[in-house]
C-alpha cells in the first residue's frame, strides 16, 4: 500500500506564490506517473479537476487553467513531486490532491488533499 503526504496549503494572496509538495512511501513512486488534481469548494459529487501530469521520465502535461503558472516536478530520488503555483488566483482555491498511478488501475493512490485559500 503506497501512502501519500501532501505538504499543509495555506491562504495566499492573489497574485502570491505556493509549493506544494507530495511524499510518497514506498519504492514505485520512480516507475508510474503523478498528477496533481485540486476540487473546488461547493462542487457537487466528487468532481476534481486535473491540473498537471507528470510522467516518470518527466514528461509535463497541463490543465489550460493553470498553463504558465503552475510548474509540476518531481525528484525520484526522494519519492517527492511538487507543484510550484505562482500568480495564484482567487479561481485556484480548492483542496489539492497528489494522485499516483492511473485512475481505476490496479496503481491508483490519492493524498488526503490539503486546502490552497487564494484570497482577492
Amino acid at each position: 500500500q503506497v501512502q501519500l503526504v501532501e505538504s499543509r496549503g495555506g491562504l495566499v494572496q492573489a497574485g502570491g506564490s505556493l509549493r506544494l509538495s507530495c511524499v510518497a512511501s514506498g519504492s514505485i513512486f520512480r516507475i508510474i506517473s503523478m498528477d496533481w488534481y485540486r476540487q473546488a469548494p461547493g462542487v457537487l459529487g466528487n468532481k476534481r479537476e486535473l491540473v498537471a501530469t507528470i510522467t516518470n521520465g518527466g514528461i509535463t502535461n497541463y490543465a489550460a487553467s493553470v498553463k504558465g503558472r503552475f510548474t509540476i516536478s518531481r525528484d525520484n530520488a526522494k519519492n517527492t513531486g511538487y507543484l510550484q503555483m505562482n500568480s495564484l488566483k482567487s479561481d485556484d482555491t480548492a483542496v489539492y490532491y497528489c494522485h499516483l498511478g492511473r485512475l481505476g488501475s490496479a496503481i491508483d493512490y490519492w493524498g488526503k488533499g490539503t486546502l490552497v485559500t487564494v484570497s482577492s
